[in-house]
């Protein structure tokens, strides 16, 4: 069964096509955790908390100075919403219907940056929106459990096929009040890329990390700091 997906959720599918052959990564140390436990008053504190701008949210983004010597910024590119088709995840056709997946993330509060590293293939990107918890709960998490549902399965994206293998991590521990992580790899025409995805909500903010599985590890906490200040 296939369904129209589109890529620009996923953030990393046209790099794959630019990156050397057989470019591959290793996966950092994660912590064992479940989610964050969080009382009836934390989920209404989340409930209430003030929304933030686009332009909030831009300033909180990580930037070279924050990332370190050798890192630097991509070119920003306008979204694009070309579909793809997804074959053999039939968790994934069902969030398809009403356009689900691409759809799930499309806030309007948002700001996105990503970054190479010493001139090399490995990069890491890094988004932030801002919606209700529930919203951003929901939008997320519905989208992890489905890609980690399906073991493998294939993408038709610009009439390319990658073929796809997602795990699901084990959730960092301590950040956020939800937290999600998995591990993708892309493999198509001899080419492949292991990145890392990890998802951190924060009261009415969402985080994603993605990207080299290493470069996540290590700037994870150093994002979070900085997309959510002390008040």
């Amino acid at each position: 069964m296939r369904v129209r997906v589109a890529t620009s959720i996923l953030g990393i599918t046209a790099a794959l096509l630019a990156v050397p052959a057989c470019s591959t990564d290793t996966v950092g140390t994660t912590s064992n955790s479940a989610p964050s436990a969080r009382t009836e008053k934390q989920a209404d504190t989340a409930q209430q908390a003030p929304l933030l701008s686009s332009v909030v949210l831009a300033t909180r983004m990580l930037n070279e100075s924050d990332l370190g010597k050798g890192f630097l910024r991509k070119p920003e590119r306008p979204d694009q919403h070309d579909d793809a088709s997804v074959i053999g995840c039939p968790a994934l056709s069902k969030l398809g219907g009403d356009a689900a997946i691409g759809g799930t993330l499309s806030f309007p509060r948002k700001a996105k940056a990503a970054f190479t590293y010493g001139g090399s293939s490995s990069e890491v990107s890094e988004e932030l929106y801002s919606d209700s918890a529930d919203k951003l709960s929901h939008g997320i998490g519905r989208i992890f459990d489905a890609m980690t549902s399906c073991p493998t399965y294939q993408v038709i994206a610009g009439g390319t096929p990658i073929d796809m293998a997602s795990q699901k991590l084990p959730a960092p521990r301590g950040l956020g009040d939800e937290q999600w992580s998995q591990l993708l790899t892309f493999s198509t025409g001899g080419r492949s890329m292991v990145v890392k995805q990890t998802a951190i909500r924060d009261g009415s903010l969402l985080l994603i990390v993605s990207g080299s599985p290493t470069l996540v590890d290590r700037h994870l906490d150093k994002a979070l700091t900085k997309a959510t200040p002390a008040s």
